[in-house]
Formats: C-alpha cells, structure tokens, sequence
C-alpha cells in the first residue's frame, strides 16, 4: 500500500513540474530556432537574439520596465514593512481593522478595478493641484507601489509573527533602545522576508500588464504592454528569444536570494544559539 501511495506521489509531482516547467524549456529551444514559425524546428541559430537586440522599440520597453520595477519595489519595501511591523507588534490598536483591510484590498481587488481607480485618481490630481502632469513612468511606479506594498506588509508581518523574539527581550534588558534593538537585531532576521518581498514586489511589477495599460502614458510602453502589442499579430521567435533572457535573469536573481537567505538563516541560527549559552 505504501509502495503504490509512493509511486502515485511520486507521479504526481513529475506531471506537475512537467506541467509547469515543460512550457518553459520549449520557450528556450525554440528561441534558437533558424525558421520563423515557432513551432517548426529549422535548424539552430543565434539569429533572433541578434533580432532582439537591434529591436529598440523593445529594448526601451525592458529598461522602463526594469526601472519602474526597481523603483517600485524599493518604494514598496520603505512603505510596507513598517505597516507589517505594526499588524505583527503593536497588538489590538483603534484602526487595526481597517489598517488590516486597507492591505488586504490590492491583494484581493481585481486589476480592471485598481487600474481604473488609479487612472481616476491621477485625473483628478491633475485637475486639482497639476499633478501629476499627464500619464507616464511617474504615475505607473505610483501605481505599482500601490499594490506591492501590500505583499510586502503581509510577507513581513507573516516573518515577525512567527519570529523568537527572545533575543529582543534578552536585548532589553540588557538595556539596549527600540531603535538599536530593530538595526541590530531584528533588521538581520527579517532580511530573508525583505529580499522575498521585494523580489516579489519587482517581479510583480514587471509583469503587470493590465494597471500599466491604465495609467501609462507617451513614451512610458512598459516590456509586457510592448509584448503583448506583438503578439496579437502572431508570435515571433524574437519573443521567445526575449522570454529566455528574461528567464535567466530570473533564475540568476533566485539564486543569488537564495544563497543570501542561508546565510542569513545560519547568522540567526548562530546568533540564537549563543544567546541560548
């Protein structure tokens, strides 16, 4: 019974990577395809990748997106790890419900809903006080800070809630101030939770497509807007050979945090071990 309960597992969790990663891995072989369709191979060839980069519609595309995400994620972690801090420390306060319901909302709202109000927003900034002028790379890291700040706070407060706070008890009575005891002690240990949330925060924003065709404005056509404008007249091998880059980067990035929070782990476990001699 164990054996077939392993075998069906074991089963399972093939079909589901192959589900999900088997896509990708076409995406990449084809992205070297020599012919034009995507899905005939012709031969092997670097010659979209050439394509690409002589493409500089695309190529203003990617680095306003990657500006927009960079920003938005740093606006996104300033903003929402201290509203984490606050759901997971300062207990039952007036305002927590709706504090808590104001986070909750971006995650669960639908795009067309927020991008809409966004757009209705900034029209009526504008009309009111003259910003913010027109609709462009200002009023898309507007948007996405928004919304990412909201995982942020929920990433961080889930971290804190679940985190020994030992160490900062021990902290204070040894005399050590609020403030010094966040930057010295509790900043190091929420680190993995902050690299998460702003990977994320970046990773959503880079991928948003429907809040971006909202508030972008001339000048201001994000990578997905440029894509997605593309593909409606057929893909391209140029779009696969986009997708691979895009797809190494990411895997580069993952790696990188990944390595960062094992060590940030094995510090917090150390410096928990010491305090507990």
């Amino acid at each position: 019974m164990n054996g077939k309960r392993s075998t069906f597992l074991f089963s399972a969790l093939v079909f589901g990577f192959a589900f999900l990663y088997l896509p990708i891995l076409l995406v990449i072989i084809y992205s070297f395809n020599e012919g034009k369709l995507v899905t005939v191979w012709a031969g092997f060839s670097f010659k979209w990748y050439a394509t690409l980069f002589s493409n500089q519609g695309m190529i203003d595309a990617a680095w306003n997106s990657l500006r927009i995400g960079v920003l938005s994620a740093t606006l996104a972690l300033a903003i929402g790890t201290p509203a984490g801090l606050v759901m997971a420390r300062f207990g039952r306060f007036k305002g927590r419900t709706l504090l808590s319901g104001m986070v909750a909302a971006p995650l669960v709202m639908p795009e067309v809903i927020t991008g809409l109000s966004l757009l209705l927003l900034f029209v009526t900034l504008e009309q009111l006080v003259g910003w913010p002028a027109g609709r462009g790379m200002t009023t898309i890291v507007i948007a996405h800070t928004t919304f990412c700040s909201a995982y942020v706070a929920v990433v961080v407060q889930s971290r804190l809630s679940g985190m020994d706070i030992s160490v900062e008890e021990a902290a204070m009575d040894l005399g050590a101030r609020p403030g010094k005891i966040f930057f010295v002690i509790t900043l190091p240990m929420i680190l993995p939770a902050l690299l998460a949330g702003w990977l994320l925060s970046f990773t959503l924003s880079l991928d948003d497509l429907v809040i971006a065709s909202f508030v972008a404005g001339p000048g201001s056509t994000t990578l997905p807007m440029r894509v997605f404008s593309s593909v409606r007249l057929g893909v391209s091998p140029e779009i696969n050979a986009l997708a691979t880059l895009i797809i190494l980067a990411v895997t580069i990035m993952i790696v990188i945090a990944s390595i960062l929070m094992v060590r940030s782990d094995r510090r917090a476990r150390a410096s928990r071990a010491t305090s507990g001699t």
